[in-house]
């Protein structure tokens, strides 16, 4: 099944699944700008950012059509344009 990457139905659902302590080995498949495909297991689960990495300034904004997240593999922060996802996998 094919998704509207940018509604805000599929955006709240994933979302959900960002902060979701039950969802396992998110993976979000995407279109980087330089055409290649990334695939990044992310997060957005508190408990399982260590916590120096953990935003003080809450502040921050993010273009409403982009997503930061939290990458589990490479400990760092990254975001993902919304238009350019092509697959979402995850394990509960």
């Amino acid at each position: 099944m094919k998704y509207d990457t940018t509604d805000p139905e599929f955006q709240t659902w994933v979302k959900g699944l960002l902060h979701d302590s039950n969802v396992k080995n998110l993976c979000i498949t995407f279109t980087k700008t330089d055409g290649s495909a990334r695939e990044m297991r992310c997060t957005l689960v508190e408990s399982a950012i260590p916590a120096e990495k953990i935003p003080k300034n809450t502040d921050r904004s993010t273009p409403a059509a982009t997503q930061r997240v939290f990458d589990v593999d490479k400990q760092e922060w990254r975001s993902f344009k919304w238009e350019s996802v092509t697959h979402v996998s995850f394990d509960i």
